[in-house]
């Protein structure tokens, strides 16, 4: 597994701290202060953390590049902007998306998680409940118990592999649908409702009682791997 991490942030202190830090912990960090030139480095890396407020082309720009050059090469977004409007944006290219001020307990912990998922064999399936899986690389869905493909339709499709992406995170209602439908949530709106409730019925033991996803009431949803 790669532990080198590309680090792209314009704020000295914050930079210098959270360099220290990382390398403490045993990873290997290049700290840039701008996203120029990063394009030409990312396949060097392991993995990418990246702010958003950056002079010159900013982290959406600069991201989006970069997932473009190498798409295998997982980024953590790590800015102070909290909008849900900024995490659905960030998150069309991102892996993950963590606010400051942050803990870095927490910080290295999703940095394990982003790792471990893009290293390893990418034919590995991901286990829900006690007899899912997920081949994430195929894009199949598998029932164990039956021994059978799951059939899903496209939405149904994208958003468990939304889930998949942001494993363990209490993902808002809003943030899952302008990311699914590419368009803005409307209060009420039961779209995502009627879809998360037909998806349970294929994937759920129990879908009145579900184990995958869960509802986290006037929240959203979150799946736990």
């Amino acid at each position: 597994m790669k532990r080198n991490i590309l680090y792209i942030e314009d704020n000295e202190k914050i930079g210098s701290y959270l360099k220290e830090e990382l390398e403490q912990r045993g990873f290997s960090v290049q700290w840039l202060l701008s996203g120029d030139g990063a394009e030409k480095e990312v396949n060097q890396y392991g993995i990418v953390i990246l702010d958003i407020m950056l002079p010159g082309l900013d982290g959406f720009t600069v991201g989006k590049r970069l997932k473009k050059t190498a798409p295998a090469v997982p980024i953590l977004l790590l800015t102070a902007r909290t909008s849900i409007d900024d995490k659905v944006e960030g998150l069309q290219f991102a892996d993950d998306y963590l606010t400051k001020p942050f803990h870095t307990d927490e910080l290295v912990a999703r940095l394990e998680v982003l790792i471990r998922r893009s290293g390893g064999t990418h034919s590995e399936r991901i286990s829900l409940g006690n007899y899912i899986e997920v081949d994430s690389e195929a894009q199949m869905v598998f029932d164990k118990r039956a021994g059978e493909e799951i059939i899903l339709t496209g939405k149904q499709h994208h958003i468990l592999m939304y889930f998949l992406r942001h494993p363990n995170q209490v993902l808002p209602k809003e943030q899952i649908y302008e990311a699914i439908w590419e368009e803005t949530y409307i209060t009420g709106d039961k779209t995502l409702m009627v879809h998360i409730h037909r998806l349970r019925q294929k994937l759920e033991r129990y879908p009145d009682s579900p184990e995958i996803i869960e509802t986290l009431k006037g929240i959203g949803y979150r799946v736990k791997l």
